[in-house]
């Protein structure tokens, strides 16, 4: 799959090398933007004050399957439920809030666990086969939550997950099972 990444931080590069270690075709943009116009999915991995900059720099994205992984550390635009709308408005096309609620310092540390770790996500459900396949491929299991209505509880919930590491001292993962699965 081709993936064009807006951002090369450490979201947009971690993503970046494990989709790449995966297989993908990935293209990361920084500062300077690009062209993702033969990308199939764009991912959006900028600080949230920037997304409407990061888009101003990169064409052909109209249309396109779009994972949003932003959080409003750097605030956000009320005007948009969330995020992942905001993001939806400027390029048209499906859009998915994955990868915000997990840790990319921790990304090394996928493979090594025993249990696959999780990866909530939600968004609009034309983009279901693609985020989870991606999900999959950077070494997570995929777990839907709802459509892109979610994403603001999803972005909300950013801050009790953070201090739940907090107090663990370390970055940590998260799994959810039926029971009797684990």
């Amino acid at each position: 799959m081709r993936i064009a990444i807006l951002g090369r931080g450490n979201v947009g590069g971690g993503l970046a090398r494990m989709w790449e270690k995966a297989g993908h075709e990935v293209m990361a943009f920084g500062r300077d933007g690009g062209d993702a116009s033969s990308a199939e999915v764009v991912v959006v991995a900028v600080p949230s004050d920037s997304i409407d900059d990061a888009f101003s720099k990169v064409t052909g994205f109209e249309g396109k399957m779009t994972i949003d992984t932003t959080n409003a550390f750097a605030g956000r635009d009320e005007s948009h439920p969330s995020l992942a709308h905001q993001v939806k408005s400027i390029t048209g096309g499906p859009v998915v809030k994955a990868f915000n609620l997990n840790f990319a310092a921790a990304y090394e540390d996928i493979a090594a666990q025993r249990v696959r770790p999780d990866q909530v996500w939600c968004g609009d459900p034309e983009a279901r086969q693609v985020t989870e396949q991606l999900i999959r491929d950077a070494g997570y299991e995929p777990v839907a939550a709802g459509g892109l209505e979610n994403a603001r509880a999803l972005e909300d919930f950013v801050m009790p997950f953070a201090a739940a590491s907090t107090d663990a001292g370390a970055p940590i993962f998260y799994r959810f099972a039926r029971p009797g699965e684990l």
